[in-house]
């Protein structure tokens, strides 16, 4: 399948905590944006070839009478043993183009029509990721950097079920992306090969182990 990683997000209740906590460890923060009719705000973390997206409530009444009311991102930062994590594919090609996954059509407000995200129909189900498509966007050539946290190796998703939905079965298939079952909700990231054999541990700020 030509499905690739392009980004993803944590969702967390505490942005400045965790954001100045991961800018301390040296990644290298970009800019910031707010989504409008989305309610949310985040902090934003560049590699060479994808991003961390910390993501937080701005608006609880935007979120959940805008566009974005599906995802349900309140519920998501609040309630216990529900996944907070997004995770944001695109393509590789342009060979075989259609939806990846069934799921429906999300129009951000900070996008002009046509342009429009695909959300996976899984975004009912509050234990797994949303997992979202980028339609609108052509394969994009990333030229992976060398030096100390430069690009993504890998992202490993822990989900703690016995069984996942259609949609996130198909994330499988993309690139520099594992999914796990079991354990607890996590994501971890190798970075640059993780030749220095190293790793940091964020929890219990964010779900969230760096290795390097």
């Amino acid at each position: 399948m030509n499905l690739e990683l392009d980004h993803f997000f944590i969702l967390t209740e505490k942005p400045k905590e965790t954001g100045d906590l991961l800018v301390s460890f040296g990644l290298s923060e970009s800019f910031s944006r707010d989504h409008k009719g989305q309610g949310t705000s985040n902090r934003r973390f560049e590699f060479s070839n994808g991003m961390l997206e910390i993501l937080y409530l701005r608006d609880s009444e935007e979120a959940n009478s805008g566009p974005a009311k599906k995802l349900r991102i309140p519920e998501r930062i609040r309630k216990d043993n529900v996944s907070p994590f997004g995770i944001i594919l695109n393509r590789t090609s342009d060979e075989n183009v259609g939806m990846p996954f069934s799921g429906w059509k999300y129009q951000p407000d900070y996008f002009e029509p046509p342009n429009a995200f695909h959300v996976g129909d899984n975004s009912e189900i509050l234990e797994e990721p949303l997992c979202i498509y980028v339609p609108f966007i052509g394969p994009i050539y990333r030229k992976e950097e060398i030096g100390k946290f430069k690009s993504i190796t890998n992202v490993q998703l822990s989900v703690p079920l016995e069984g996942i939905s259609d949609v996130l079965r198909t994330l499988k298939a993309a690139d520099r992306l594992q999914i796990e079952l079991g354990g607890e909700h996590l994501i971890t990231i190798t970075l640059d090969g993780g030749c220095s054999e190293s790793s940091r541990d964020f929890r219990p700020h964010l779900p969230l182990i760096i290795h390097w």
